[in-house]
């Protein structure tokens, strides 16, 4: 890892595992709205048409808060008490207590914060120290540790490849043409408007694989113009724009077909399995490549610098564990992992998504593929034009020169990409028992529901409850990410241990429950409003002087096991969709996603071989047990007079 600090912290378990948190990075539980009405907003909030309708409240946001030390002290002691013995709690407690004394270090760190937070040259304490420790200066593959992936529904009107291919692009280009105007109406929260700066980041754009850490690049729109089309490891250039006029669906279909005739013909070296490879690894291998032939560093730039990615899959997938794997990962090798926008189709017609993750959450995408995916299925663009102009731009093959030694680098990304892959397990649980419409008639968050689904069936699984992480948006603040809401309260666990003891009452059990969901909600609102523990610990500790001792709080095992996360959780919802997700953060740990649809719940369940299929099993016998002890709860509907 690259800062001499973040070195020392990697050699941690416990910092490995922050690392390791691409799940962190993945949004909180509810996609903001994407409108809003006319409704006045709070005192602070400016509206700046000069800046477009985007970022016309950019400027007023408020800034991320540093919590008090008391505060986040209190608050942290509280998720430790569940998870520690008495003797551990004691010790923990006196650490914390060292830290925040008068003449603590804690005070000094905090008075260091501040300063930064004040200072104008930072909108956000945290974003340039997060991006650079979370993703940036992250060392393992992007696939699978770090990007997701969404799994669209099946579009039934255009089972074709090439058809499915040219509507998805046609309604990106839509959303992409508002995005680089600026037109598009920002995002809500709460009737708050959210930040929207991770935008410019969704086109046009790329992770570059450097040393000690990597590197974002963006390219001119007006100036690049083309989207990269890969098909059996060929690299193709596809205009989206001729004489000054955006391509209808016709003309972008009959594109895909060329490449389809182009690809097929013969075979390509898997250049694109390069960015499978670990980030130092593919650091060198891309010395190596362009060290080739100067023709290696215009096909770089012609790939970095795409609108966005389509892959054109020799696959065909069916059940939803394969359209996982395909989209989650694919073959390694018909991909090129740091674009942060890559539609997958198949030759079956199917149709995903895969995002990376460095610059950009989940939440902006949900927006994009939701987008995509509503326009198309309810035909509100123009798919049907037939016409396709003369002399369109053919799609243009993207060529490397691929030496001994370059095919040598490839060889090695492909097996290491195998071995990677074949230590997870996947299951998806699709549970159609019930959704969110009556888990509202339970008179409970959604998201909060699901999450004792998670820590019931864990506790069923391993007979207790482990560190769990779930990820809250901080999107209200100016360059706001995400925030951990520890979901393991000590009101959670007195739940789950009486719903494992058939002496307690089904009227106790929901009086348990009902305060799980209430200690549950309490969290992940102050997450929200930049008031969780991690972001600040983690600020703090950054702030510890080369060469200055540790604090014992950071010492303290409790800090380390704490932040470990057993499950790494987090939702993202849509109609659109048939699954989500990505990996698990710690080798002995689960990444769960999940939806919450309306009549529908899905779980994508990734882990190390801890036994993601009877981790399926067990979320399903939880949520049927939930159910059987809420429904007496539901008032029956009053009969019509």
């Amino acid at each position: 890892m690259l800062t001499s600090l973040a070195r020392t912290e990697a050699r941690s378990p416990a910092l490995r595992n922050l690392f390791r948190q691409h799940k962190q990075r993945i949004p909180l539980a509810m996609a903001p709205a994407a409108r809003r009405s006319n409704s006045s907003l709070p005192p602070g909030y400016v509206e700046d048409k000069s800046k477009g309708p985007m970022l016309r409240f950019q400027d007023s946001l408020p800034r991320l808060p540093v919590p008090t030390l008391e505060e986040t002290a209190s608050r942290y002691l509280k998720t430790l008490r569940p998870l520690l013995s008495d003797s551990e709690l004691q010790a923990s407690t006196k650490a914390v207590e060292e830290f925040i004394a008068p003449n603590g270090p804690g005070r000094k760190l905090q008075e260091k914060l501040i300063a930064r937070r004040e200072d104008p040259k930072h909108k956000n304490w945290l974003y340039e120290w997060w991006n650079d420790a979370a993703y940036l200066s992250y060392r393992d593959p992007v696939v699978p540790y770090v990007s997701y992936f969404y799994s669209h529904r099946d579009d039934r009107r255009r089972r074709d490849p090439a058809k499915r291919a040219a509507a998805i692009s046609t309604a990106v280009l839509e959303f992409k043409k508002q995005v680089d105007t600026g037109t598009l109406e920002p995002e809500y929260m709460k009737k708050l408007p959210i930040c929207m700066d991770s935008y410019k980041w969704m086109f046009n754009a790329s992770r570059v694989a450097a040393k000690p850490a990597d590197y974002p690049v963006k390219f001119d729109p007006q100036q690049h113009k083309h989207i990269l089309v890969i098909r059996k490891n060929h690299f193709f250039k596809v205009a989206h724009e001729a004489n000054g006029k955006q391509l209808n669906t016709s003309e972008l279909e009959q594109a895909f077909r060329r490449v389809y005739e182009l690809a097929d013909a013969q075979k390509a070296p898997a250049v694109g399995a390069l960015t499978s490879e670990n980030r130092d690894v593919w650091t060198d291998a891309r010395a190596v490549l362009l060290g080739a032939d100067p023709a290696n560093a215009k096909a770089l730039e012609a790939i970095e610098s795409a609108s966005f990615v389509v892959c054109l899959d020799d696959a065909a997938p069916v059940t939803l564990e394969e359209r996982a794997h395909a989209y989650w990962h694919g073959d390694g090798q018909n991909r090129w992992y740091d674009k942060p926008l890559q539609f997958i189709v198949n030759d079956n017609g199917t149709s995903g998504f895969m995002g990376e993750h460095s610059m950009m959450d989940g939440t902006p995408t949900h927006r994009l593929n939701d987008y995509v995916n509503d326009v198309i299925f309810n035909n509100k663009l123009n798919f049907s034009d037939p016409s396709v102009s003369e002399n369109l731009p053919a799609p243009e093959p993207v060529r490397f020169v691929v030496t001994t030694e370059v095919q040598a680098e490839i060889d090695r990304a492909v097996r290491d990409f195998g071995d990677v892959i074949g230590q997870h397990q996947l299951a998806v649980q699709s549970y159609q028992g019930y959704g969110k419409g009556l888990i509202k008639k339970f008179k409970c968050s959604p998201d909060a529901y699901v999450q004792m689904i998670i820590q019931l069936a864990y506790h069923k699984m391993f007979g207790k409850n482990r560190p769990t992480y779930e990820s809250a948006a901080t999107r209200r603040f100016q360059q706001g990410r995400t925030e951990t809401c520890r979901s393991v309260s000590e009101a959670s666990v007195a739940w789950c241990n009486a719903m494992a003891d058939p002496n307690v009452s089904e009227e106790t059990r929901v009086e348990l429950f009902r305060k799980a969901i209430a200690s549950h909600l309490e969290y992940i609102s102050a997450a929200s409003d930049g008031k969780g523990v991690d972001r600040h610990l983690f600020g703090l500790k950054r702030l510890v002087a080369p060469g200055e001792e540790l604090p014992a709080l950071y010492k303290d095992p409790a800090y380390g096991y704490s932040s470990s996360w057993y499950l790494s959780t987090s939702q993202l919802s849509s109609e659109f969709f048939n699954g989500y997700g990505w990996s698990q953060v710690i080798d002995q740990g689960f990444g769960i996603a999940y939806m919450i649809n309306e009549n529908n719940l899905n779980f994508n369940i990734v882990s190390k071989g801890m036994g993601s299929d009877k981790m399926s099993y067990y979320l399903s016998e939880a949520a049927g047990e939930m159910r059987d002890l809420m429904m007496p709860t539901v008032e029956a509907p009053k009969a019509k007079l």
